[in-house]
């Protein structure tokens, strides 16, 4: 049950606070070399984008990896699931064992409604069941969205639809400890670096 949840991943009870306008779902501008229907994750800025073509897009408001839990790169949605069930992956556990093995789907869960899974790492995009943490920098590498935001965007893409994840930072405020390290901690669950800068738009095997 949600009582073996972290307080990071706790449900938010009460009415949802309104998103600032920024983070809302709408069409926007915007300039990009990569063809219509790719997925890019602005990291920096907390926003996603699916690129519709014509300098268009639109725009959602997203959570992302809070430091040390960035990364950057390029995947495939391997797999999609709706009112996923969680299994916490090892590195998670290790961290935090008290947490449960698995948890079931439903609107208490932190996959929420929808989850697009990436390539064969162990991220994800996928629905949250705390909304205010939108256009914050808290997960450990994971794509958050409002659960009606990822269920629109779950419509409208599919396997095999490509994700640019930008490089970006947490701003100093958004800090949770100063580690006094000249480089932030190493992301434990990233994906590994490839010796090449060159990006394969060539499709991944199918989703283990």
């Amino acid at each position: 049950g949600t009582a073996a949840l972290p307080p990071e991943e706790q449900p938010e009870v009460g009415t949802p606070q309104e998103l600032p306008p920024n983070l809302k779902r709408q069409l926007v501008d915007y300039q990009t070399k990569e063809p219509a229907g790719t997925i890019i994750v602005d990291t920096a800025h907390t926003y996603l984008y699916l690129v519709l073509g014509g300098g268009k897009a639109l725009r959602y408001g997203v959570r992302v990896g809070r430091e040390g839990f960035t990364w950057t790169g390029v995947e495939r949605i391997s797999k999609m699931k709706e009112w996923p069930d969680w299994f916490p992956p090892p590195e998670m556990i290790e961290r935090q064992p008290y947490l449960p093995r698995v948890m079931a789907g439903g609107p208490g869960n932190p996959l929420g409604a929808r989850a697009m899974y990436l390539g064969h790492t162990l991220y994800r995009i996928h629905g949250t069941n705390q909304p205010s943490t939108i256009g914050h920098y808290v997960s450990s590498g994971c794509v958050g969205m409002l659960n009606e935001d990822v269920e629109d965007l779950s419509s409208r893409v599919q396997v095999g639809t490509r994700v640019v994840v930008l490089p970006g930072n947490p701003p100093s405020s958004e800090t949770v400890a100063q580690t006094g390290a000249a480089q932030p901690p190493a992301n434990p669950m990233a994906p590994p670096q490839h010796r090449s800068n060159a990006v394969s738009a060539a499709p991944l095997p199918g989703a283990h």
